[in-house]
């Protein structure tokens, strides 16, 4: 019988793993993303623990309320918000705060100030919870500009902007994916130490794959070159194989398949959502960023995602993101009709 081999004895911690990055650039590095970053690890954590026993605390269900968004907020969207924004701004690293679940930016007091931005979906895919599906939190990370002391036009900029930006996934694991600009990491929850451990080294997505999540419920509604696109994929002439369609409608966990394996995912704009369904801040920047620095291509048919400059604090977009292959396939389909798109 062969021998068990010993534990890793050398865990790279996520706070770990950022301060060797945070070293490699020398005197220019002040350590506040570092703290930041922790903060949000934290917050990850608490929302992590309040998911798993929400059932069990009560906080499935309505609160009572709507969002921006005009969307019922539950009870575990307004704890997650309320969890984020508090350790964000006792951070005193922030000056301001932007939340899917509130109306306007926090711009943080003065004694709390800080030099980063912070927009976030507090915990996408929360209409899910009641069914068990993956769930997570979103967050993008702009640093102040030099002759700003900290308001809404510090985050009305383009994503390729962002020095940060990642997501955490709560499902039978807590997965936390982050890029400061420098490829992308995935670090997985040990709860018994209460660390986030290096488990997915420099995740690089592949060229092209064969899984396509998009919701085709609203297929109905698709303009010419999303309907195109899908026919091809889902009926390709041979020897080509078919797609298999994987949605699940929690967009962390939709696109962290895509991340990992490869594919496209999508939500397009269409007769009925006209500007697309995806915030442009917190859901689409973030998100793009991270797939763009795993390799991959992030567009709303005829754009990089990543060079739109947002008007709003909630305006939405089209959104394809994945393999490089997949998402220049739907490209095309847009230079093919592009009167109709």
């Amino acid at each position: 019988m062969a021998a068990e081999e010993p534990p890793n004895v050398d865990l790279i911690t996520l706070t770990r793993h950022v301060l060797s990055d945070q070293l490699r650039l020398g005197a220019s590095a002040t350590g506040d993303l570092t703290l930041l970053l922790t903060a949000i690890q934290v917050t990850s954590k608490f929302i992590a623990t309040n998911v798993r026993k929400a059932r069990l605390i009560n906080l499935v269900g309505l609160a009572g309320e709507t969002n921006v968004q005009g969307e019922e907020q539950k009870k575990l969207d307004v704890l997650s918000n309320d969890i984020m924004v508090n350790a964000l701004r006792a951070s005193g690293k922030t000056a301001v705060l932007v939340s899917e679940e509130l109306d306007e930016a926090i711009i943080i007091e003065e004694r709390n100030r800080g030099t980063y931005c912070v927009v976030f979906d507090p915990l996408d895919g929360s209409s899910n919870i009641d069914a068990g599906v993956n769930i997570g939190t979103i967050f993008g990370i702009y640093r102040v500009r030099p002759d700003s002391k900290g308001t809404v036009e510090d985050v009305l900029r383009p994503g390729s902007e962002m020095v940060a930006a990642g997501y955490t996934m709560y499902g039978s694991s807590a997965n936390l994916v982050l890029s400061t600009g420098q490829g992308v990491n995935g670090y997985t929850l040990d709860a018994s130490l209460g660390e986030f451990i290096l488990t997915h080294p420099n995740i690089k997505i592949p060229t092209r794959g064969k899984i396509y999540s998009f919701n085709e419920g609203n297929s109905m509604y698709f303009h010419a070159p999303v309907a195109a696109y899908l026919k091809s994929i889902k009926y390709p002439a041979p020897p080509k194989t078919p797609y298999s369609a994987r949605y699940i409608g929690s967009m962390v966990a939709d696109v962290h398949r895509t991340l990992l394996y490869g594919g496209i995912f999508g939500y397009p704009s269409d007769k009925k959502s006209k500007s697309g369904k995806l915030r442009l801040l917190y859901e689409a920047f973030p998100m793009a960023f991270l797939i763009e620095q795993a390799g991959g291509i992030a567009t709303t048919g005829t754009k990089r995602i990543l060079d739109i400059v947002p008007k709003t604090i909630h305006e939405r977009c089209p959104v394809f993101l994945g393999s490089r292959d997949d998402v220049q396939d739907v490209m095309k389909f847009y230079k093919e009709f592009p009167s109709d798109s």
